[in-house]
């Protein structure tokens, strides 16, 4: 019988990719999620039967071990950008990946990958860094020979930065931002799953790699290039951080007094405390070299998912030709 793996979060932005793989690579796929109606997109990735979404709850043991249960390997992709009812940093990115690791271990399972952020510390100013920090230390003190993945900011084709902001430029001329100096090295979204793949099958060394793609950036000139890409001409306007704080706290505040109905997934305060450190790779990091990955650019992939953005869509580089015939331009 093939192996079993289980994939926390695994319906996501990222696991989804990981089930992908691990489906290819003949593995049957146990997809861990909140709401396994909503994560059938998965099952087509395998034979019948190969890959199954099935309910758990990461902040119950009970629950996290039924679905671990004959498991071979383990993979985390859980992670919360804003807080929203019992799903708290302490909960999900503490809590749930200490849980995750500990009934891993005590389950015999032989492997166990766990997805982090670049930036978790410690003594970091956001509750975000902070939580990131305390999971990892969780897993490693449950499950020393666990890997752990961090990955600077992740663009793909359902990304939550790229889109997000893309969107954002059919609202008007400006495009504000917070913290348009701060440096980022965007990593795409399949290189993190090759990532965590190559730590499932054992084709790499357990511990901390941080995975940045091949350009540094700053948040001023990954916008820039983004309106290259969707051909559009705005403002990019970096915020004053008072500004931008005003902002998040109004967001935040909203979401509070709607008792959730809004949900701030545009910034908030933890979010805007985040970025004002650069997220790329460590001098002294183990990186995704280390791993036999050569990363692929942001040029490569952007138009692929970008397009849609585009003042006449996917029909833009026809509409610009036309002009051209027309004399208009």
């Amino acid at each position: 019988m093939s192996k079993l793996v289980t994939i926390y979060g695994g319906s996501g932005f990222v696991g989804r990719y990981i089930t992908r793989r691990m489906a290819k690579a003949g593995w049957r796929v146990r997809v861990a999620v909140r709401r396994p109606n909503e994560a059938m997109h998965v099952k087509p990735y395998g034979v019948p039967g190969q890959v199954e979404p099935v309910f758990c709850n990461i902040r119950d043991d009970a629950s996290v071990a039924a679905v671990m249960a004959g498991a071979d390997a383990v993979v985390n992709c859980v992670g919360v950008l804003n807080e929203v009812g019992k799903n708290t940093f302490t909960a999900v990115q503490s809590e749930g990946a200490g849980r995750i690791a500990r009934i891993a271990a005590e389950g015999g399972v032989a492997t166990l990958v766990h997805l982090s952020a670049i930036g978790a510390d410690a003594d970091g100013e956001s509750d975000y860094a902070r939580t990131k920090a305390e999971g990892e230390a969780a897993v490693l003190a449950a499950f020393p020979s666990a890997m752990i993945l961090r990955p600077s900011v992740i663009f793909g084709t359902e990304d939550q930065f790229f889109n997000r902001f893309a969107a954002m430029t059919r609202l008007g001329p400006v495009l504000p931002i917070a913290a348009g100096g701060t440096k980022f090295q965007p990593i795409y979204v399949d290189d993190v799953a090759q990532a965590a793949v190559a730590g499932v099958l054992g084709q790499s060394e357990p511990g901390v790699y941080e995975l940045g793609g091949p350009e540094v950036k700053t948040f001023s000139a990954l916008m820039q290039d983004m309106l290259k890409v969707i051909n559009r001409r705005r403002l990019v306007l970096p915020l004053p951080n008072f500004a931008a704080g005003l902002m998040a706290f109004s967001f935040d505040l909203a979401q509070s007094a709607s008792f959730g109905l809004f949900t701030n997934s545009l910034l908030t305060r933890d979010q805007l405390k985040s970025l004002q450190s650069d997220n790329v790779v460590a001098d002294t990091a183990k990186g995704i070299s280390d791993l036999g990955i050569e990363p692929v650019s942001m040029g490569s992939v952007l138009p692929d998912y970008l397009w849609k953005f585009r003042p006449s869509g996917q029909y833009d580089e026809l509409t610009k030709s036309a002009r051209h015939l027309r004399g208009d331009a």
